[in-house]
């Protein structure tokens, strides 16, 4: 392990070498970039296990020392020393995990009305209020990239662009079905309702990454349809693209520019080109190296927001919370963490069982 972390710091080094030079195309400064913030933390933790084994070599040699005074100074040295070793080495081994090359990535967040009618545009609307709401506390930028109103409030349809330090890392196991369970505003005998809602987490694909050819593409522009108001535009300011080979269709009348609705559109293809290469890659993964937290299909069940309970329980890890207008108000941290910590665990099940 430690030649492999010494070629990981030789590596980082000509990295930092390559970024200095004049005449760097600003393709290879975003790629040598990316690989730069992928290592940094594993060389500035190594770099301080190396100080750290250096000062615990220092303290044994002042052990030998015929002044007892400096002896007990070394011994008091030695215990600090070996106990910051041993944190070093664990945060060391968690950083050597097999990294997800997406967790730098910006993400696409797609939110759409499933089971339960009025009511599940209505929890739309609250997921992605839960969502901005989080990523404002934590200083991420949010977008509305296209958007379909429910009639009863929410959304049946939501597409955000999510911008901001490690956003996939953070946000990646979130993909999947959230069920609500409430008496829902359209209901006049206050029965509880169960509805549902899919989320779709999406890494943002590079210009360089996904290739979209104009002969594969079907536009077309027609007149933005909504619930009504001064905000339906009048001028065929809609924009539709159809993917051919793919099948992959996209709507966006959000701008009353065709031009800009078009550039949203074909943002959000591409996105959604890039998670369909990705899925097709992690399906020739071997199931041992999956983390149980979920595959993110959109397909699974993950998380359930019962409001007569006051609790959200995440089914995934068995972890239920009963501070539920915190959660559905943004705090997300504390099911974040423990998600993050249970695929931690298991990639580091894997290895261990791998070796």
């Amino acid at each position: 392990m430690f030649d492999k972390l010494e070629s990981i710091e030789r590596r980082f080094e000509e990295i930092e070498a390559a970024l200095s030079q004049d005449g760097l195309d600003s393709r290879e400064f975003t790629k040598l970039s990316k690989e730069r913030a992928l290592v940094l933390d594993v060389v500035e933790c190594f770099r301080r296990l190396r100080t750290l084994k250096q000062q615990r070599e220092d303290a044994m040699l002042m052990l030998e020392d015929s002044d007892s005074d400096l002896r007990d100074m070394a011994k008091e040295e030695l215990n600090i020393v070996n106990e910051q070793i041993g944190k070093t080495e664990q945060e060391l081994t968690v950083l050597m995990l097999p990294k997800d090359p997406n967790d730098g990535r910006n993400v696409m967040l797609e939110i759409r009305a499933g089971t339960g009618g009025d009511e599940a545009g209505i929890f739309a609307g609250d997921l992605y209020r839960m969502y901005t709401r989080y990523a404002g506390k934590v200083g991420w930028k949010t977008e509305i990239l296209s958007s379909t109103p429910s009639e009863r409030g929410g959304f049946r349809e939501v597409v955000v662009m999510v911008e901001g330090d490690k956003v996939y890392s953070r946000m990646k196991f979130e993909s999947g079905v959230h069920r609500v369970q409430r008496v829902p505003e359209t209901e006049a005998q206050g029965r509880i309702h169960t509805s549902a809602c899919t989320v779709a987490i999406m890494p943002e694909a590079d210009e360089v990454e996904v290739e979209v050819k104009s002969q594969d593409l079907d536009i077309m522009v027609c007149r933005s349809s909504g619930a009504g108001g001064q905000s339906v535009n009048t001028s065929d300011s809609a924009v539709r693209i159809v993917h051919k080979p793919t099948g992959i269709v996209v709507e966006c009348q959000d701008e009353r520019s065709q031009l800009k609705n078009k550039e949203r559109a074909l943002k959000i293809l591409k996105t959604r080109l890039y998670e369909k290469a990705q899925r097709e890659q992690d399906a020739e993964i071997s199931a041992a190296r999956k983390s149980l937290v979920g595959s993110g299909d959109r397909s699974e069940r993950i998380r359930t927001y019962n409001f007569p309970q006051g609790r959200m329980t995440d089914h995934r890890i068995n972890y239920t919370v009963y501070n539920l207008p915190e959660v559905v108000n943004g705090d997300l941290d504390d099911v974040l963490d423990k998600l993050g910590t249970f695929h931690q665990a298991e990639l580091l099940k894997s290895e261990i069982n791998q070796h």
